[in-house]
């Protein structure tokens, strides 16, 4: 939680302290109070602070508000031509000014999302090396694991001020893949931006870490720039060995925090998850927020069919880490809807690139093999190329539910589309994949083909359609309405871990937000209100914890969400002797 209104000793790797008034002490003068982002205010310093910082003529004479500055900045992002300068500009503003880059990220959340995050990051990402200026967080070789510790103790924050550390090997990153040690930081720096601008969490208390475990990418290996290491991806023991000491460091240096895992490979992701969940709080996005945040718009649209849960038919369309995330959210939904564990698993149908997953398949991998359907079961089903394909599989299951998350533009077929409808009074559709040009289909398309009837959400932002004179508001299943809130709520909670029903509690709190009665309604809420959104389901995680005997410091959860919101806004900062 933020320290705000609890006085702290000066970090060692820190040139100030916060006072019980909330204000910045520090014994840093003139170009150094300049060059700290957290202290630099650019124009907004008083006359008082100037003279006692030693910043008489090292800045403008016009004092501004905040206020003026974010217009100002807000008109030089906006006159960047590209989306990518857009977000080189962004990070130039982080590196220099943190509470104004915040701020202004506040201030247009629904716009700048996509470029501090998901789908523009993937492009700074892979100019990482060339575009390198300033480090931000740590970076963690593994050809020096014993340097771990070092390397957390270099940034001199201590046993109490962290709640939250991302951390990636960068493996997957975003659709493009394996980017090395500029997709690992550029992944965390990005998320943890999205963590504070939608849930308020202090970033004076997030760690972002690289984990530099070497790259399979040719392109970086033979790149003369690359600045990571210059060899094949480690796997097996001594990479496991690495992901060890990098928790067991982590943990034991800073107790209270809240491991985040992002854009691991799929050998890696479920095994590391699973491995630590029962030990600490820790969360892995791709699986569990992509699942939950699903399941929030599964939750609307089964109130839209009058289908429960339990009676759903389930097709998951790309059987990988996020896909299977989302079976095991909807599997787990389904057993509190009255299921038991088998039989919800048998109410999914999970396809992948070899077609429908089957129990006589050798190359499954762990996490696939409890959704393989038994060979004898469709032994008489038509296959294409050696699989049973999607096509036949909507033919014959009827589902009442259509997830995509392939990355195969175009898939969900009319035709196939067109046979689900016909079996089914309310399709549910959810073409989740990103970006636009990997989305299984259109939603104007969906609504064509089933006469208005279907029930969608996607992965990318849609504007509204109008269809038969009824306008269709289109949810995005963004996990940034799910994870910055579960975060804060874990947080707040001081949760000893991350259970199901955490996860639970926030999906619902996510799709109890929007009235799905109207015709059209979205099943999920607009992004542009992410922090109303954030303590709503930070709340619900907190009370959740408690239930579950999981919460180590909650009374009022609601003012204790409110009270720990870090807020864009500059602080008072005093002189004090060295």
């Amino acid at each position: 939680m933020s320290g705000d209104k609890n006085e702290r000793p000066a970090m060692p790797g820190r040139i100030f302290e916060k006072t019980p008034e909330g204000a910045y002490a520090t014994s840093a003068r003139g170009l150094e109070v300049l060059r700290d982002p957290l202290l630099n205010k650019g124009t907004a310093f008083t006359r008082e602070e100037r003279a006692e910082l030693g910043l008489d003529g090292l800045v403008p004479s016009a004092i501004e508000t905040l206020d003026e500055q974010v217009r100002r900045v807000y008109a030089q992002y906006r006159a960047q031509s590209t989306d990518l300068l857009k977000n080189v500009y962004l990070t130039a503003l982080q590196d220099r000014d943190e509470v104004l880059y915040y701020r202004l990220l506040s201030e247009h959340l629904r716009e700048m999302l996509p470029i501090v995050y998901d789908p523009t990051v993937a492009q700074a990402i892979e100019n990482y090396s060339l575009e390198y200026r300033r480090p931000r967080g740590v970076y963690l070789s593994i050809a020096d694991v014993d340097g771990i510790g070092r390397a957390f103790e270099n940034l001199g924050m201590g046993p109490d001020d962290v709640d939250l550390i991302v951390a990636s090997d960068a493996e997957e990153i975003l659709g493009i893949g394996d980017w090395g040690v500029g997709g690992g930081a550029g992944i965390a720096v990005g998320k943890l931006a999205v963590y504070t601008g939608a849930a308020g969490i202090d970033p004076t208390r997030v760690i972002p870490v690289a984990l530099d475990v070497g790259t399979d990418n040719e392109k970086l290996l033979q790149d003369p720039a690359y600045v990571g290491n210059r060899h094949a991806r480690v796997r097996g023991q001594r990479y496991d060995d690495f992901i060890d000491a990098y928790v067991t460091v982590a943990t034991r240096m800073f107790p209270n925090a809240m491991l985040h895992w992002e854009d691991f490979g799929p050998s890696n992701a479920r095994r590391i998850l699973e491995r630590y969940t029962d030990r600490i709080p820790t969360f892995n996005d791709d699986m569990q927020g992509t699942g939950a945040i699903v399941l929030a718009a599964m939750l609307g649209a089964v109130r839209v069919s009058g289908t429960p849960l339990r009676d759903q038919r389930i097709i998951v369309f790309g059987a990988g880490t996020a896909g299977i995330g989302i079976a095991d959210q909807m599997r787990d939904a389904m057993v509190r809807d009255g299921l038991d564990r088998d039989t919800a698993i048998r109410r999914i149908w999970a396809v992948d690139k070899q077609g429908l997953l089957t129990d006589d398949m050798t190359d499954l991998r762990d996490f696939q093999v409890p959704y393989a359907r038994p060979a004898s079961e469709v032994a008489d089903w038509r296959r294409d190329d050696g699989g049973i394909r999607l096509g036949e599989v909507v033919g014959r299951v009827k589902p009442t539910m259509l997830l995509g998350t392939s990355t195969a533009h175009g898939a969900f077929t009319e035709k196939i589309v067109r046979a689900m409808a016909a079996g089914v009074d309310r399709p549910i559709i959810f073409p989740i994949s990103n970006p636009t040009e990997r989305i299984e289909a259109m939603p104007g398309d969906l609504l064509r083909w089933t006469d208005g009837r279907a029930l969608i959400a996607t992965g990318i932002p849609i504007d509204p359609i109008t269809y038969d004179r009824v306008t269709y508001s289109i949810g995005q299943a963004n996990n940034a309405l799910l994870y910055p809130g579960l975060g804060l709520g874990v947080i707040v909670s001081r949760a000893r871990r991350v259970s199901d029903g955490m996860l639970h509690s926030a999906a619902e709190a996510v799709g109890g937000m929007v009235d799905v009665s109207a015709p059209g309604a979205s099943l999920l809420p607009q992004v542009d209100n992410l922090r109303e959104v954030s303590a709503t389901v930070a709340v619900a995680v907190a009370e959740q914890a408690a239930r579950e005997g999981l919460a180590r410091d909650l009374k009022d959860p609601v003012q204790q969400v409110q009270d720990a919101m870090w807020q864009p806004a500059y602080r008072p900062i005093k002189a004090r002797r060295a």
